[in-house]
Formats: structure tokens, sequence, C-alpha cells
């Protein structure tokens, strides 16, 4: 970005990520500018990429999905293009809702919902383990959420 991000710039990024609904009069009220400059901030930050998109966040036990686990993957590196097909393949399972390349005891951290642990284990069984290069997982089940914040930890003020 080639224009910095300044104070007003930040609160506002803090108050959409606490409610991304918020009206562009509410917004400008509680950042201390008119609603054309503030709607103007707000299209710069979507421009440039800060504020990349707006979601709702769905409560997953309202619509059924009652389990969360992580899975520790680890690859048979030396297999040749086990990393590209083991990415492409997790891409198109929609069970997989986060996906990370980590250090330490395995190459990958992947964070998948279901609606019950028949379903988990079906995924587990019939489509995870049969992606080619995979040589070992480790299931981690969460048991309740305590916290689950989406607004990143920056300096606001």
């Amino acid at each position: 970005m080639s224009e910095k991000i300044d104070k007003t710039d930040l609160k506002i990024l803090k108050i959409l990520q606490e409610n991304s609904k918020v009206t562009n009069l509410t917004l400008s009220k509680k950042i201390g500018l008119s609603p054309a400059p503030t709607l103007e901030r707000v299209k710069k930050l979507e421009s440039t990429n800060v504020i990349e998109s707006y979601h709702a966040h769905v409560n997953m036990n309202k619509i059924g999905l009652n389990v969360t686990t992580f899975v520790l993957v680890s690859l048979a590196l030396r297999k040749e293009n086990s990393l590209k097909e083991f990415q492409d393949t997790i891409m198109s399972i929609e069970e997989v809702t986060e996906c990370y390349i980590i250090t330490g005891e395995a190459d990958f951290l992947l964070k998948i919902v279901c609606k019950d642990i028949p379903t988990y284990e079906e995924l587990l069984f019939k489509r995870l383990s049969k992606i080619v290069g995979i040589e070992r997982m480790k299931t981690l089940m969460t048991l309740s959420t305590v916290k689950d914040s989406k607004i990143l930890p920056f300096e606001y003020e």
C-alpha cells in the first residue's frame, strides 16, 4: 500500500471487524468525520486490499455443524509432487475450512468442521487417509470454544 494507514483508518478497521454491517453514518460518527470522507476511506481500504472481504459469522451449532477438529498432517515429502497433490486435494474438501503449512512435528495443520463424529470418521477414513503422500495424521478434537476472536491483535488507538 503506497499510502500510510493513519489512526482514523485504524479506528475504521477496528469498528468494521467488530461489526461489518455498521452503516456509514454510524461509522462516521464513531470516528469523528462526515459520511463522505468516511466512505472514501473505507473504499480506499477495500481497493488496496487492507479490507479483503466481508463475512457473516455463522453459529456453526445452530446449523448442525457440531464437530470441529484440528488435524496435524505429515507428508512423505520424498515423493515427487506430494506437496502439490496434497494441497490440490485439500482445496477440494469443503469440510477443511482452514489449512496451514506449519513447522514442528507436522507439515500441515487442518481445521475441519463436520456435523457429527460419524461424518468426521467417514471423511478421515474415506477421503483424507486416501490422499497419496500422507505419512501420518493426528486428530485433535475440540470440546468447546473458549475464544474465537475475529478482531486482529493490533494497536488501533
